[in-house]
């Protein structure tokens, strides 16, 4: 996959739990130093009311070989996150890499727009998106100061999926959808600065929340298909981490700017796995398999 990571300055921004911890503890496996932020710490929750940390996310960093920083930012106001910033730039005086995975939100799933609670609706756009362009204006100036940087928005679906499905509910649906095109639009900007952005999903995402409601652990995952079949195709955080981490090392990097991505695409370009070893194709056989009616069989897929 590449030269280590060593040396490589990196913000995985909504770094708390689920994909965004995934990213940041394999940027540190690689040997990145990286910044984790979030509205979770010791002290304090959000309206998310779950148990995980940033500072939990950094230490997973520092036993994984890197040196994690855990920032307490709320990405919806812009001065905390310009001081974030402004201290990545005073400690280290560079960003390579920037992740925005800023999520925690709630969903109400299967409701037309005129059924949905607007409150909550808006919110979620608030958190889904706003707070990815809040990053991006204060955190892109630093980056494009080191040539080769790298910006990954990360969502639910490949572009082409998105494009042609219904994401169960109205504002989900245009909250995925925004975050690929964030992606496309940030390619044009950071192009002339020697710059790439790209968005990249995961596929069914075995995250702390997903676990906790098929009540398994990582370790005993599989019986959860007991319940559904189909979530044999599921993939552990990692995965999604190793393909930020393959991203960050290809000299090659500017050929992706602009794409839409997933983990079981890039793992069969830079030939990394899951934890267990194998490679899960999720959108390939969501589309070939679930979403055609078949029996679940995730043989040629994993």
């Amino acid at each position: 996959m590449g030269t280590s990571l060593e040396g490589t300055v990196a913000l995985v921004a909504g770094a708390t739990r689920g994909a965004g911890r995934g990213i940041a503890v394999q940027l540190g496996a690689a040997g990145a130093t990286v910044y984790v932020s979030g509205r979770t710490s010791g002290s304090e929750r959000s309206e998310m009311n779950r148990p995980e940390t940033i500072e939990e996310t950094a230490s997973l960093v520092d036993e994984a070989g890197g040196h994690g920083i855990a920032v307490r930012v709320d990405h919806l106001v812009p001065d905390e996150v310009s001081a974030l910033v402004n201290r990545i730039r005073s400690e280290q005086g560079r960003l390579n890499v920037l992740v925005n995975d800023i999520w925690g939100a709630e969903i109400e799933w299967n409701k037309s727009v005129w059924e949905s609670s607007l409150d909550t609706g808006l919110r979620t756009l608030r958190l889904a998106v706003e707070t990815h362009a809040v990053t991006s204006h204060f955190a892109l100036p630093l980056l494009i100061g080191t040539p080769g940087g790298l910006v990954v928005e990360v969502t639910d679906g490949t572009d082409e999926y998105n494009a042609a499905h219904y994401r169960v509910s109205f504002f989900y649906d245009l909250a995925k959808a925004s975050v690929n095109r964030m992606a496309f639009a940030l390619a044009h900007e950071l192009r002339p600065h020697d710059a790439t952005a790209v968005s990249l999903t995961p596929g069914w995402l075995r995250s702390e929340m997903m676990l906790e409601a098929y009540g398994v652990t990582e370790s005993n995952w599989q019986e959860a298909t007991k319940r559904s079949p189909h979530f044999a195709i599921s993939e552990s955080p990692a995965f999604v981490g190793r393909a930020v981490a393959a991203l960050a090392q290809d000299p090659n990097l500017s050929r992706w700017n602009g794409k839409s991505l997933s983990s079981g695409q890039l793992a069969k370009v830079y030939g990394f796995t899951d934890l267990d070893g194998s490679r899960p194709d999720a959108w390939r056989y969501v589309t070939e398999v679930q979403d055609a009616g078949k029996p679940a069989d995730v043989t040629g897929y994993r």
